[in-house]
This record gives C-alpha cells, sequence and structure tokens, in this order.
C-alpha cells in the first residue's frame, strides 16, 4: 500500500504543476495579464479561435482529477493508519483490559491510579540554618 500512495501523490504533483499551469495560460478577461505572459497568443494561433473553451474544459477536467487524488490518497492514509499494528495493539489491549475486569474493580484502578500506595514518603522540609554571627 506504500508503493501506490507514493506513485499516487507523484501523480497528484504531477496533476497539480500542469492545473497551475493551465491555469496561468487562461485568456483573461481584458486581454492582458498573465495569460498574456504566459503565452495565451500563441495558443489561439495554434489551436485556433475556440482554444479558449478548449483550454476551460481541460482545466475543470484537471481541477477535477486533483480533487479525486486528494479524496483517494486521504482515503488510503486513513485505512493504512487505522490498520497499523500499533493501533491495532493498542485497541486489542484495552479489549482485553476491558473483558478482565469487572465494573467494581475499575473504581478500584482508578483510585489506585489517583493515590498511588508504592510512593516513598517525603522528608520534611527544614529551614536553611541562620549564618553564624560574629
Amino acid at each position: 500500500m506504500g508503493i501506490l500512495i507514493g506513485l499516487l501523490s507523484f501523480l497528484l504533483v504531477l496533476v497539480c504543476l500542469l492545473l497551475g499551469l493551465l491555469v496561468l495560460i487562461q485568456l483573461p478577461k481584458k486581454e492582458a495579464g498573465m495569460g498574456m505572459a504566459f503565452g495565451s497568443g500563441a495558443v489561439d494561433t495554434l489551436l485556433g479561435a475556440g482554444a479558449g473553451s478548449a483550454l476551460t474544459t481541460i482545466t475543470k477536467w484537471t481541477g477535477g482529477v486533483f480533487l479525486g487524488l486528494c479524496i483517494l490518497l486521504a482515503w488510503l492514509g486513513n485505512m493504512k493508519n487505522s490498520s497499523g499494528s500499533a493501533a491495532k495493539a493498542v485497541r486489542e489491549a484495552v479489549t482485553r483490559s476491558e473483558a478482565a475486569a469487572p465494573a467494581s474493580s475499575a473504581a478500584s484502578a482508578v483510585n489506585t491510579l489517583i493515590t498511588p500506595t508504592n510512593a516513598a514518603p517525603k522528608a520534611p522540609v527544614s529551614a536553611p540554618a541562620a549564618p553564624a554571627t560574629k
């Protein structure tokens, strides 16, 4: 599962870069700005006058793929963490301790945790000796 998450993460980075590039080359409303700086005029020349609608459609689909990959990676990461051996061991230990300890001894266990009986008593604090005067 780790390899799949790694590959999907790499694909997500590529889709993110492509989406950023597509947004930057979109035709601006006033025919000036970042779109012109990154060659939107060349796109019109190569792809024709309808290139703006084609780029918009490609941008929408790329955004959908980006969102889908994000959701898929979040779901896979959650599945990986919930099936981890440490989390599984903790859940099993809690289940075993709840099954083994009856409800009446649960209160005594809490009291033991609050007031430990094995703690050594502390020595009383004495006041420091007064300095000798000459």
